[in-house]
């Protein structure tokens, strides 16, 4: 049995959004140490953070102490951020492929602009039903 306000999809959004604006964060430092010599890409652990926070990686279900199992898909996320080993390392040390970097940003900002749509559509889902007192 659980314990929720909202449902899970919005909880799962909402940590979406968040993981995405860390990303974004992270990406933009690297575009801006891209001349930056002996710098190396950082990259963040997205899809394993993901699963932590939304209970879906195999662990054990936290339960309070009603026997009610606890909703981690709004809990703080930490992920991971490492230096990506993947990166080529230029002359001068440095491993940020600007163009590339570039791409993951635009593919960032859409992955999070779709979120944020789909968290207004489920939000106004939620107004109408409240609104209409669910149909009755």
């Amino acid at each position: 049995m659980s314990k929720q306000f909202f449902d899970k999809t919005i909880g799962a959004l909402n940590t979406s959004m968040n993981l995405r604006m860390l990303n974004q964060n992270v990406i933009s430092s690297n575009i801006a140490n891209s001349e930056t010599p002996g710098y190396k890409q950082k990259k963040v652990e997205f899809e394993r953070a993901f699963r932590e926070a939304l209970g879906t990686d195999d662990r054990l279900k936290m339960v309070d102490s009603d026997g009610f199992e606890i909703d981690k898909s709004t809990d703080p996320v930490k992920p991971e951020i490492f230096e990506d080993p993947n990166g080529i390392e230029s002359l001068d040390g440095n491993t940020v492929n600007r163009a590339d970097q570039m791409a993951k940003l635009q593919e960032n900002q859409f992955l999070y602009n779709a979120s944020v749509e789909l968290l207004k559509k489920k939000l106004s889902m939620l107004k109408y039903a409240v609104s209409n007192d669910g149909g009755r």
